[in-house]
């Protein structure tokens, strides 16, 4: 990122690359990205939107000083960034201004379309008036969007991502098969009854044999496909929480229930990658479309020329964002 910071109101060369203009004793453009103005009115909107945030993370201790002056610096940055995607977004036919009179000038035209609309009696979907605020954000929301959608995701490095981490996005494609060891305990006793059960369990790594010893103990197998229901009730998630703890052939700590205690043991785990890859192949393409637009995004921001009248900036005071 290429910055010149920029002083004095009245700087011949500040107007010569769109800053620094003088209005009433005020500068009306504070900044610059690539020649496109970041004007006082612009930055005090940012400003604004992320009041309650910057108050919020500084307390209420801090003083105003030191919260305009965060503010500033938090929203400088943001309308820079933001600057960048319009231009990208202008770029590629999205948009046809990314100066900030033209966006509020485009709310205003949304709004009176809504509102005809719902004098006409037409489906209005969403909200009738936007505020610039609320229009901003699901401008850059939609925007961000299409311009991801443009980042070419190749069927290679979807499947590479893949690859690279398959335990992650196999869960839901999982099958395991299980023991279980189902041992009736009196109210109140130790996860440890009867005395010494869970050092016999770890010495005999099997379950079968513990069983045969134990007075109405219930041993059982079966199998659970990961993903069918897991998260739709309590049961299924505290199974998978077990199963997915242990590896072949491990037995779990035991597990305290209402009048009894059982111990699981994982006898086999198989995994269908192809039914795997199937399930998250358009979960892992958009993630990776979103890594690659933040980086595009960084990359056009710090090969930007940044333009910065800070006497501009400084003029902004906290009764200007209140």
């Amino acid at each position: 990122m290429k910055r010149a910071l920029l002083a004095g109101i009245g700087v011949v060369v500040a107007a010569a690359v769109g800053i620094g203009i003088a209005i009433g004793g005020r500068t009306h453009e504070v900044a610059a990205v690539d020649g496109h103005p970041v004007t006082r009115d612009e930055l005090i909107f940012h400003m604004r939107r992320l009041a309650p945030a910057v108050r919020n993370e500084m307390g209420d201790t801090a003083d105003d000083a030191a919260v305009i002056g965060r503010l500033r610096e938090r929203a400088l940055a943001e309308a820079e960034k933001d600057k960048v995607l319009l231009l990208l977004a202008e770029e590629r036919g999205l948009i046809d201004s990314v100066d900030h009179e033209d966006f509020l000038a485009e709310v205003r035209a949304e709004n009176k379309r809504r509102a005809e609309s719902a004098r006409r009696g037409e489906v209005v979907y969403g909200v009738t008036e936007f505020s610039p605020e609320e229009y901003y954000t699901k401008r850059l929301t939609d925007l961000t969007t299409a311009l991801k959608n443009a980042l070419p995701v190749t069927d290679a490095e979807v499947r590479a991502e893949f690859d690279a981490d398959r335990a992650s996005w196999s869960a839901g494609a999982t099958t395991y098969a299980y023991s279980t060891l189902v041992i009736p305990v009196p109210a109140g006793a130790s996860a440890d009854y009867p005395a010494g059960l869970q050092s016999r369990v770890a010495a005999v790594g099997g379950l079968a044999d513990v069983a045969a010893d134990e007075p109405g103990a219930r041993l059982t197998s079966a199998t659970y496909a990961g993903g069918e229901s897991s998260g739709v009730n309590a049961h299924d998630q505290d199974l998978m929480a077990v199963l997915t703890a242990l590896s072949p052939g491990q037995i779990s700590a035991p597990v305290p229930g209402t009048g009894q205690i059982t111990y699981y043991r994982l006898d086999r785990r198989t995994v269908d990658a192809d039914a795997a890859f199937a399930k998250y192949a358009a979960r892992i393409r958009q993630s990776l479309a979103g890594e690659k637009f933040d980086r595009y995004v960084d990359t056009r921001l710090a090969g930007s020329d940044i333009e910065v009248d800070t006497e501009a900036l400084a003029d902004i005071n906290p009764e200007d964002v209140a």
